[in-house]
């Protein structure tokens, strides 16, 4: 379960009295003849336990195993540890079915990095589950079991959420301490609507228009779906804002109806199909609080013959409006294209100079990475380009970045699919061929240090030798 640090706002509300009352009225008997023959019959069940009962069957844990790299824990270790020593470590999460093929819907953070992924359903079967596709702008990931005749879980609409609607967070939190495979059930009520989550260094996903609970959400919660008082799935529970670790009433889920979408995408396709635009925004000063308060985005940069460039948008402008909407902050922005599809317009009102224009871009396909490829050391990769740095949001404005890594290049290099080569000990690395001719010199002559951009921080990795 993603963690991060609570904002000022958050306050712990006590609700025991009146959710003592509702729960007694809704577990009230309909007929007293029945409560006098029946005490403890069927009409007990609350809404809750109803609506969990429908969606239980289709919950699953998701234990994966991953390799990361291992930190000395003590000063012995720090002088015997190998540079580069790599320990599998177990992770857990939650999903649940789709289709009763064996279709299943978690966290991108639940299944990053797996090099295995066992599936456990409510019976106690294991199975063994491909990745089909997982999207880290959204947080989803789409899982696929061999088997057939399972129960899938009845989806619903966030849309119809109101502030004050009971939901119900199922899940396998701290399962890896549990002797059985039953899903755990919390209530809680929805507490806000279209939340933003500013992010954080240890989120790769983008948290918007997010359904805010109290139901409490626990590690090994990830991925789980949280339903409504009818028992169908509202939302995918993504993260909880706390200081402990633990559940404080600040929980967090992705809409349902965003979930499918990409799902349904990475069914087909292994990959979202989001519409570009090419364009990028300024970084905003977060430390200062100001970006709530500043009207409209500026324009950082505008790439060369993308949709933006075509529609006359400027490095410099300041966009105030899209679709009539007033944009306050950078999440007002990244929540209109989140959900921005091929051939889809987008209206731009915008501020240049002292006067204000209005504009039309035609979202259009992800450019694909046309420039050549440098093979390296089983590594595929090509120069940063303007193009490609809109493209992929990056932070780097040069640097060669890994199209594609074999198995034992990650494991000698610590580089994967998707970072950005930056350095190799002292040598700045601007281009593709350039990874080439470092590691071709540095070959015989010891260790190398790689510094490389990966989800907007940089990081490195020691490699023992380079042959």
């Amino acid at each position: 379960m993603r963690t991060g640090e609570p904002s000022a706002r958050s306050r712990r509300v006590t609700r025991a009295a009146p959710v003592l009352a509702v729960l007694l009225a809704l577990a009230a008997p309909a007929h007293a003849q029945q409560r006098t023959a029946d005490p403890i019959g069927g009409e007990r069940r609350t809404v809750i336990g109803t609506a969990a009962a429908r969606v239980a069957p289709a919950v699953v844990s998701v234990n994966v195993v991953r390799r990361e790299r291992a930190l000395p824990r003590t000063l012995f270790e720090q002088f015997t540890l190998p540079r580069g020593f790599e320990q599998l470590v177990e992770g857990l999460g939650t999903g649940f079915l789709v289709s009763s093929d064996g279709l299943i819907v978690t966290n991108q953070h639940v299944t990053s990095g797996a090099e295995q992924i066992v599936v456990t359903l409510r019976d106690g079967r294991d199975f063994t589950a491909r990745l089909l596709g997982e999207d880290d702008r959204t947080d989803i990931a789409v899982l696929k079991i061999d088997t057939t005749g399972l129960p899938v879980v009845p989806v619903g609409r966030a849309a119809s959420l109101q502030i004050g609607d009971w939901v119900v967070a199922i899940g396998n939190p701290y399962g890896y301490l549990l002797g059985n495979t039953e899903p755990s059930v919390t209530a809680g009520v929805v507490s806000a609507l279209g939340r933003d989550i500013l992010p954080s260094g240890e989120q790769s996903g983008l948290y918007v228009d997010m359904i805010k609970t109290d139901a409490a959400i626990n590690p090994g919660n990830s991925g789980g779906p949280l339903i409504n008082a009818s028992g169908e799935v509202v939302g995918v529970n993504a993260f909880i804002l706390t200081q402990s670790g633990g559940n404080v009433g600040v929980g967090f889920a992705i809409p349902i109806e965003r979930a499918m979408r990409v799902a349904l995408d990475l069914r087909r396709m292994g990959r979202v199909r989001r519409g570009w635009i090419g364009v990028e925004i300024a970084e905003p000063q977060r430390q200062t609080g100001s970006w709530r308060r500043q009207p409209g985005v500026p324009v950082r940069r505008v790439a060369q013959g993308g949709p933006g460039d075509a529609a006359a948008l400027k490095a410099g402008d300041i966009i105030d409006r899209v679709d009539g909407q007033p944009i306050r902050n950078f999440l007002n922005w990244e929540k209109a294209l989140l959900d921005l599809n091929v051939g889809d317009t987008l209206r731009l009102t915008v501020r240049r100079g002292n006067g204000a224009q209005d504009l039309a871009i035609v979202a259009t396909e992800l450019p694909t990475l046309t420039a050549e490829r440098v093979i390296v050391r089983d590594l595929a990769l090509v120069t940063v380009t303007p193009a490609i740095q809109a493209e992929r949001h990056l932070a780097s404005a040069r640097g060669a970045l890994v199209v594609s890594a074999a198995a034992e290049a990650q494991r000698t290099l610590g580089v994967a699919p998707g970072d950005v080569i930056l350095q190799i000990n002292n040598f700045p690395i601007s281009s593709a061929e350039q990874v080439n001719q470092v590691l071709s010199y540095l070959r015989g002559r010891g260790g190398a240090r790689i510094f490389f951009e990966r989800g907007g921080q940089v990081g490195y990795a020691d490699v023992w030798a380079v042959r």
